[in-house]
């Protein structure tokens, strides 16, 4: 791919994702894309073969960057495990509070399109669901956590519950309920001499400067 044919792709899939997240997959036509985009029709079936593959593009583009967030919001929350959980719940309740947010992109498309469940588009969301948990399960597990695939699992459902509430009442502090939930769950999981502590990892950290 040439470096204007990869910018081309680039600018349809920022309008796509612009109009998708906004307004809907079914609600947005390849032409609303295009015209978004500045092209053609034609230019924008030269790089998808079919909107079903512009929508599975779409999805695919924000699996990585919402990991990162995710996991960026973790780091920054000081305090030990339990802080860290209830603070990435707090993070999503100040984004869900801004006007253009409207809820979790993965669990809206897999929601449009529930009587397609071989589409593309829905096993790239379930492949993200999952790497969330896995990657919670890893910082369970480093900390000592009998039963961290199954606390991973209970976070996931507190986190696309909260998405789900927040949408329907336009009520960000259910997002803060489902934290301090979080910390509750998290808290009572940790090996005892855990508990009151910061994670491993900062205090090798600290002993180590």
């Amino acid at each position: 791919m040439t470096r204007s044919s990869e910018a081309t792709r680039t600018r349809i899939l920022a309008a796509a994702s612009r109009l998708f997240y906004a307004e809907g997959i079914r609600a947005v036509s390849v032409d609303a894309v295009a015209e978004k985009a500045a092209i053609t029709k034609k230019t924008l079936y030269y790089h998808f073969r079919s909107k079903d593959d512009l929508v599975a593009a779409y999805l695919a583009a924000r699996d990585q960057p919402n990991l990162e967030l995710f996991k960026r919001w973790f780091e920054e929350t000081p305090g030990a495990l339990p802080d860290k959980l209830a603070g990435l719940f707090r993070q999503l309740a100040r984004a869900a509070r801004h006007p253009k947010w409207r809820g979790c992109g993965f669990l809206r498309t897999t929601a449009e399109l529930a009587n397609l469940p071989g589409h593309p588009a829905i096993r790239i969301g379930a492949a993200h669901k999952k790497k969330f948990e896995a990657w919670l399960q890893a910082v369970f597990e480093a900390e000592g956590i009998s039963g961290a695939a199954e606390l991973a699992r209970q976070m996931l459902l507190l986190l696309d519950g909260s998405f789900a509430v927040v949408l329907l009442h336009r009520d960000a502090s259910y997002m803060e309920s489902a934290g301090e939930a979080a910390r509750s769950l998290v808290a009572a999981a940790l090996p005892q001499r855990s508990r009151s502590g910061p994670t491993r990892k900062r205090a090798a950290a600290r002993r180590s400067s």
